[in-house]
């Protein structure tokens, strides 16, 4: 079996886990920029700990990363030898207007991912773009309190404005909010949310969803009205929950956990709020600020396609006992262990059918073409004497992923646009910093403690997945 004509192979990064150059060139500093390694990483992506200036107690892997800003043509170069179609990537918002809001953008940003995209179309690449990829200006966020303030929604309106003006003849493909989702789970990371003691929690965390639902379906608007011919997807990161047993407890709460995910897809897609968010906001003490014409908004502003993150699936059970078994999953959502399923070396469970489950539902849902833009295995790879790399763990983790959404396609008819594998290269790890948990075809000398020459070099992987590349996905050995 192949993969439709015209199928979208590539791979997919993050400004801030692989640029680097966090203060070259006129950029300003970002949330991900004050977000340490180490022990510190997760309360401050939590919002439980508030950081927003760099200090000397912390390393920041963001500051460097992969140093793709001076690399990219020759990261590009790497991508098109393995025969990419489509690459996606985001683009740093404070690389464009270093304060979030300016009224005349960085000359030098503007100019960088220019050049980036014309590299890309100079090998036959297609960009897949993501507007905002846990991003969010530090200066908006001591300004605003990032997205829990409607003016985030101008600012982010005003950088759509400079993206879609200077950037429209080379991109056709583009995403509003990485992950958006991750909000309710990461909010300094998704929405630049520092907690303040006493306050509702919840209801800061859904008071910025609506600002960021706002905000997508405006943005989705402007892209249709300023490039004719684009089309504009939401990103959630998906995974479906299982229940851990048959007992009808586990089974909604199965569903109820799965509700979480699609919150914001729902919104994305369909134009409204559900009617049992409606209900759930209630019963938390929610009250949406919103605005007169918000409704029309949403309806007007849905997306063209629904583009996810596949990493695992989950596993949920309201047993008191079976709960203590628990999973780590990305180390933010609720889950425990499936026993009929092996882990990666960071307790990750590894789920190939999972993927053709959580395709079918979410097609089930939205019925939009779907396009999966992260799936991929963090793993430590081994450097070998003569430099080689083999890393067949990551091709078995990649066969079998794509073998089910093969499977999705073609035995059960779901239209998909690409595959974006996280990530081509290495680059720092969003959930825990590290460098060694690494993810890329092309490995990048460099480790934890920021130490390396930064050198490339082609590991087993890139070769496989040149052959699944050329051969359309038929061939998978």
């Amino acid at each position: 079996m192949r993969m439709p004509d015209g199928f979208l192979w590539g791979g997919a990064t993050a400004a801030n886990q692989c640029e680097g150059a966090y203060d070259a060139d006129g950029r300003g500093l970002s949330n991900i920029d004050v977000l340490p390694y180490g022990p510190d990483r997760l309360k401050v992506a939590r919002g439980e700990m508030k950081m927003l200036e760099c200090d000397d107690q912390h390393y920041y892997p963001s500051h460097q990363a992969i140093d793709m800003y001076h690399h990219y043509k020759e990261d590009i170069a790497l991508m098109a030898g393995m025969g990419f179609k489509c690459y996606r990537l985001s683009i740093s918002w404070t690389r464009i207007l270093p304060n979030g809001d300016d009224d005349t953008p960085n000359a030098a940003g503007v100019a960088f991912y220019r050049s980036l995209f014309e590299e890309c179309h100079k090998y036959g690449i297609e960009p897949l773009v993501t507007i905002c990829h846990f991003d969010a200006p530090i200066a908006l966020i001591k300004k605003y309190g990032g997205w829990r303030d409607r003016r985030m929604v101008d600012a982010f309106l005003k950088y759509c404005r400079v993206l879609f003006d200077n950037y429209g003849g080379l991109v056709k493909y583009w995403l509003t909010f990485n992950e958006i989702n991750m909000l309710i789970n990461k909010p300094f990371s998704g929405a630049g949310i520092v907690f303040e003691p006493g306050e509702n929690r919840e209801q800061v965390k859904y008071q910025a969803a609506h600002h960021e639902l706002i905000a997508s379906a405006l943005a989705v608007r402007l892209a249709h009205e300023k490039m004719p011919g684009c089309q504009v997807g939401c990103m959630l990161a998906g995974g479906e929950y299982y229940p851990r047993t048959c007992t009808p407890a586990d089974v909604h709460e199965g569903l109820e956990r799965d509700r979480d995910n699609y919150f914001f897809t729902d919104v994305q897609s369909r134009g409204a709020y559900p009617v049992w968010a409606k209900k759930r906001l209630e019963r938390a003490g929610v009250v949406l600020d919103t605005l007169p014409g918000d409704d029309e908004i949403l309806a007007a502003g849905t997306v063209d396609f629904i583009s996810f993150s596949y990493y695992s699936s989950r596993c949920i059970t309201v047993d008191e006992e079976l709960a203590k078994d628990r999973a780590n999953v990305n180390a933010t959502f609720k889950a425990v262990s499936n026993p009929y399923l092996k882990a990666s070396e960071w307790g990750w469970p590894i789920d190939p059918l999972g993927l053709r489950i959580t395709m079918n539902v979410m097609y089930d849902r939205y019925q939009k073409p779907l396009f999966i833009v992260e799936n991929g295995l963090g793993a430590v790879d081994t450097v070998e004497p003569d430099g080689s790399i083999h890393d067949s763990y990551r091709i078995g983790y990649m066969r079998e992923h794509i073998k089910a959404m093969r499977d999705a396609v073609n035995l059960d008819g779901i239209p998909v646009m690409g595959y974006t594998c996280w990530g081509p290269i290495d680059l720092v790890s969003a959930s825990t910093g590290e460098m060694k948990k690494r993810y890329g075809m092309i490995y990048v000398d460099k480790n934890n403690d920021g130490t390396g020459t930064l050198a490339r070099s082609k590991k087993d992987s890139y070769y496989w997945y040149k052959k699944v590349i050329e051969t359309n996905g038929e061939d998978l050995d």
